[in-house]
């Protein structure tokens, strides 16, 4: 069990490992250790931002590829280097068990003693049965997962099979309840008791009690907020912490922005702070922590970059990047009607920025020209990370209630509205929208897009209003901006591959009849045709 020390336990949790190298197995010991150790040391090092399943799956499959490999290499067979493996990772509320073989996880709770895992084993007969799964013998790992919500109390017995398959369920849970509050004497009452009864294998065996869930409330949580207060009006040749305010850059209702430049190493900064107007609102105060967290794990040209502060902040403010240049959407105002090569160089630019997030688990949330800066090299760097998903912080409970309808309206993908889960496909969303508005300065449904209106509106072609752009890439735009996020490219490199070359399964497609893709104009024909006979046949009456 590994218990780590200052941010990591509240973003990494807590993590407890069991392993049983495989009796027929070359070097079953070697493996057993080399997963433990392996899983303990590397689960801490994956990023903060990532998901606990995340992290585990993919160092238990690393740690796979490698038992393999060895085994192959030293010994020349698929059992050369071969163990099971059980670990559970304790984070805020939640357990996560991660589990390949017959090492067990057990949990007492008010009494009741229950298997948390499955034993993977297949008969022979009566006396012989053999793993159906391990780690290191094939290089496909198939991993049981399962989450369970903890509670004060619940006590958790790992095992390998050593020790069960030598006293049964019963005598184990009495081993508990007769040390209440000496699990290291309850762990050497089971193991004996395997000894007694003639275990010769492997005897593993640990403990563990929730002792205190970290769920803070309310109040305690709201104080940790706002340990810092907040900045006082800044101006120009003030210096807060060893930065010297240059000039105010410009404010909105919930921050200010200045230029700064650090005293020490004289680099010019931008030092961003909360407004005062929310001083007493500890969600906006979430949320702007939340944004220099979230920017400081990015590291990428396209991206803007949250610096460390190495000296001791007496207020409430972040530092990042100075960049000389306007927004997108000024530049989209200086040149209104840019060529398609130059929209997706932009849109590759962007993609290369969102990939970053995407690959921490992360969802930008609010992509608009207005987030994205184009200096005077013509780079692209998204800027604002306060409405960032973070996969790896949402597992951490808090009290705090957050808005799910995150972002603006023009870019914001449906689901939002519709309360449904958001991923990537979210911000291609958002890129589609951009890159449609990038070459015809329209937005593609033509009005503001709400959970009330989402049925009723329909893709406008971009042709009416660019007739340059090629039918393909009006295609790969229509897919992009799609109402169904299941109907969208997947990943963004599709995007930006069927923005430079045709896609033949979307130019291709089957005629959509005119009723389906514009109703709205169909009907108005048909009440037009309809009133040209009317007045036909009045004419021949009145006659």
């Amino acid at each position: 069990m590994h218990v780590p020390e200052g941010p990591l336990l509240n973003t990494k949790g807590i993590a407890t490992v069991i392993a049983d190298g495989m009796s027929g197995s070359d070097a079953g010991r070697e493996a057993s250790q080399a997963c433990v150790n392996g899983f303990l040391a590397d689960y801490f090092s994956t990023p903060e931002s990532w998901t606990v399943k995340t992290s585990a799956q993919k160092i238990l499959s690393a740690l796979n590829h490698w038992l393999h490999g060895q085994g192959q290499r030293r010994f020349n067979s698929h059992k050369g280097m071969v163990t099971t493996l059980t670990a559970m990772v304790l984070k805020s509320n939640t357990g996560h068990i991660f589990h390949i073989g017959d090492t067990r996880i057990y949990r007492l709770r008010n009494g009741e003693f229950e298997q948390l895992t499955r034993d993977h084993r297949v008969s022979v007969n009566e006396k012989k049965t053999y793993l159906s799964r391990a780690m290191g013998i094939e290089l496909h790992l198939d991993i049981d997962y399962r989450s369970v919500l903890l509670e004060t109390g619940d006590i958790f017995v790992m095992l390998t099979d050593g020790v069960y398959e030598f006293i049964n369920d019963q005598n184990i849970r009495a081993c508990l309840q007769n040390h209440p509050d000496d699990l290291q004497a309850a762990c050497e009452s089971i193991v004996q008791q395997a000894v007694d009864n003639k275990s010769n294998d492997n005897l593993s065996c640990q403990i563990f009690r929730i002792e205190q869930l970290p769920t803070e409330n309310k109040n305690e949580f709201y104080d940790k907020l706002i340990e810092l207060p907040f900045p006082p009006p800044l101006e120009a040749g003030m210096i807060l912490d060893g930065y010297k305010i240059l000039r105010h850059l410009f404010s909105n209702k919930r921050t200010e922005v200045y230029l700064a430049q650090d005293t020490q190493t004289e680099q010019r900064v931008v030092l961003k702070a909360p407004s005062v107007n929310y001083e007493d609102d500890p969600d906006f105060i979430h949320h702007f922590l939340h944004e220099e967290w979230a920017g400081r794990r990015i590291n990428n040209p396209h991206v803007m970059k949250v610096l460390e502060i190495e000296r001791r902040r007496t207020a409430l403010y972040y530092i990042s990047e100075y960049i000389e240049g306007r927004t997108l959407r000024q530049w989209m105002n200086d040149e209104p009607r840019p060529s398609l090569n130059r929209v997706r160089n932009f849109i590759e630019q962007i993609s290369h920025g969102l990939r970053a997030f995407h690959r921490m688990e992360m969802i930008h949330q609010d992509l608009k020209p207005e987030n994205i800066l184009v200096d005077e090299h013509g780079t692209l760097k998204i800027i604002d990370f306060g409405s960032t998903k973070i996969a790896g912080i949402e597992e951490i409970s808090t009290p705090l209630e957050t808005n799910n309808l995150l972002g603006t309206i023009n870019y914001t993908a449906p689901e939002y509205h519709t309360g449904e889960q958001a991923s990537n496909r979210s911000d291609i969303f958002s890129l589609g929208v951009i890159t449609y508005e990038l070459l015809s300065g329209k937005l593609p449904y033509g009005r503001e897009l709400s959970a009330r209106n989402l049925r009723r509106v329909n893709y406008r072609s971009i042709k009416q209003f660019n007739p340059e752009v090629p039918v393909w890439v009006d295609k790969a735009l229509e897919k992009a901006v799609h109402i169904k996020p299941e109907h969208r490219f997947s990943i963004l490199s599709e995007f930006t591959h069927a923005m430079c070359q045709p896609d033949s399964s979307l130019v291709n497609q089957d005629y959509v009849p005119l009723i389906k893709r514009n109703p709205l104009k169909v009907w108005q024909g048909i009440s037009l045709i309809l009133l040209l006979g009317n007045l036909v046949l009045i004419y021949l009456l009145l006659r």
